[in-house]
């Protein structure tokens, strides 16, 4: 599956050259400013009939958003998904974006479109009033006390699953930390003991998030859009057989949890609600950990002396595994995983659709606009990051602070009213992750090699990231 995916991916790379030569650029407006209004129109192109620039984006995301800034500057349009899409490239420009102060751009519009089949009620698919309640309730699950407890469960399974691999010169690590984050999302978060019922519902998880992922988005029998619609519907039949029995019992898992969440005001979840939550809950957290883990495991085997570091750091705490409180208590650590989700984004990107005809950064936004941040791309910009494509950690230091520059020079997880509410989760099972790896094992990777990337939830590892794994 991994040497497919890097086959396909190279394949992709050659098509995409192959289409900007065959059609150039046709510059023009998407909309005309309002007579008056002093607004600058967004200038872009639609790229290719019908596919628009996908191919070109899946390819090479970094160089493309780099050619497009060049000729159009932080606010432009482009053809994807047969819609033109106004992407957005500067840190003043996303900060519009996500805070939405006039309250006109829709988050549950803007992903509807691009992943509502498979996680519509999902957190991030709610707007306005209706998302501020379901996240106060949401918050329940994601205290101090909870995380605490979602830990407890999760660090045997950790420790069973780094411990068990078994090291050689071509370890496919992103395939095997997959392997693993699934387990976790299916216990800890589902409450699901390993057996066949796990494993029914881990492959329903993948197929359901493989469909949002999807270019061809017509539900073809056999095709990746109808797995992802028949997963989705495995979920939601498994979660509605399991509720009563977790409002009943008193469980340490997501779900359970939940199901039991309560405000001091008195309002909880329907039913139909936890099942929408917990299927995107699932899908967030997995995900995103899994490509987090990678990348950081990849930019340590490139650059040895900050594994080491990193290694001394974990040694010197003296522990073979983190408690909550330890999470902290690992400087090196943090600077190195901040850096990861700067080069490598997990979600790379966030979307929005214009309620109202509106505008940013000066330029005019008409209604029914679906608009883009590209925080993976962004956060690779020279513009706004001194040497961008070099892993360095120290960028983070407070005597450097250059994610200081702007309040969103550095959004990996987002911001405003849809801020993700997962990050402290999704940091401990990093943190917990590399802990155990670096106390177990050293790893390498061939000099002048480079991870293929493809797109999916964020830059993704097309050939599970061969790793040469040693025992320490």
């Amino acid at each position: 599956m991994a040497a497919r995916k890097a086959v396909l991916h190279h394949r992709i790379q050659g098509r995409a050259a192959g289409v900007l030569e065959r059609y150039p650029a046709a510059v023009r407006p998407l909309a005309a400013p309002p007579p008056g209004s002093g607004l600058a129109p967004v200038m872009g192109d639609f790229g290719p009939p019908g596919i628009g620039h996908m191919v070109a984006t899946m390819a090479n995301p970094v160089a493309f958003s780099r050619e497009r800034m060049r000729r159009y500057g932080p606010v432009q349009w482009m053809g994807a998904f047969g819609r033109r899409i106004v992407g957005l490239g500067s840190p003043a420009a996303v900060e519009e974006l996500l805070l939405d102060r006039k309250h006109v751009f829709s988050a549950q519009q803007g992903w509807e479109f691009l992943i509502g089949p498979f996680f519509r009620g999902g957190i991030l698919l709610r707007d306005f009033d209706d998302h501020t309640y379901h996240r106060r309730i949401l918050q329940q699950a994601f205290t101090r006390t909870r995380l605490v407890g979602y830990l407890n469960l999760t660090t045997p399974r950790i420790v069973r699953g780094v411990d068990a691999w078994q090291p050689g010169p071509a370890f496919p690590l992103y395939d095997h930390v997959k392997e693993l984050l699934l387990e976790q999302a299916t216990v800890v978060f589902a409450g699901a003991e390993l057996g066949p019922e796990a494993t029914r519902l881990s492959n329903a998880f993948e197929d359901a998030v493989h469909g949002g992922k999807a270019m061809i988005r017509t539900n073809m029998p056999g095709g990746v859009w109808n797995r992802g619609l028949r997963g989705r519907r495995l979920l939601e039949d498994y979660f509605r057989r399991e509720l009563p029995a977790k409002r009943a019992g008193d469980g340490d898992d997501l779900f359970s949890v939940l199901c039991h969440a309560v405000t001091e005001d008195g309002e909880s979840f329907t039913d139909a609600d936890i099942v929408d939550h917990m299927i995107f809950v699932m899908m967030a957290a997995h995900d995103t950990s899994t490509n987090a883990i990678s990348m950081l495991a990849y930019e340590l085997a490139r650059n040895p002396e900050w594994q080491e570091r990193l290694r001394k750091e974990s040694q010197a705490l003296g522990k073979p595994t983190l408690d909550y409180a330890d999470l902290d208590r690992l400087p090196s650590l943090e600077l190195a995983f901040k850096e990861t989700l700067r080069m490598y984004c997990p979600v790379g990107q966030m979307v929005r659709e214009a309620l109202a005809d509106t505008d940013i950064a000066g330029h005019f936004i008409p209604k029914g606009t679906l608009v883009m941040v590209g925080a993976y791309t962004m956060m690779r910009s020279a513009e706004y990051w001194p040497d961008p494509d070099v892993f360095d950690p120290e960028r983070f230091l407070p005597d450097r602070a250059e994610d200081k520059s702007h309040r969103f020079a550095w959004p990996p997880f987002g911001g405003g009213a849809h801020k993700c509410i997962g990050r402290y989760f999704g940091g401990m099972t990093v943190k917990a992750t590399m802990h155990r790896m670096l106390l177990t094992y050293r790893w390498s990777v061939p000099d002048g090699y480079e991870v293929p990337l493809v797109a999916g939830t964020g830059p993704t590892p097309a050939d599970g990231l061969p790793i040469r794994l040693q025992r320490l």
